[in-house]
């Protein structure tokens, strides 16, 4: 594990097998120490829901693109 400071705030990075992750709530500290609303804003962005999307079909070998797909097209435009 090791720290990286990005506008004077530490963040955390972690190695799993060999790749680098960076942790959400280190980040989110630059905002506010209140990092929950953050996060929860984040996590409910139209753009966020389609990363992770992207995301499961290149590392979920189980991900099911059709049940995403229904969910990912009754999203409203902005958020959810």
């Amino acid at each position: 594990m090791t720290k990286i400071n990005v506008n004077n705030t530490d963040v955390v990075v972690v190695k799993i097998n060999n790749t680098d992750y960076i942790l959400l709530t280190d980040i989110a500290k630059y905002k506010t120490e209140d990092t929950s609303a953050v996060i929860g804003n984040w996590m409910r962005n139209r753009n966020t829901i389609e990363y992770l999307g992207i995301w499961e079909k290149l590392n979920n070998p189980n991900f099911k693109p059709l049940e995403f797909e229904g969910f990912f097209c009754s999203l409203p435009s902005s958020a959810w």
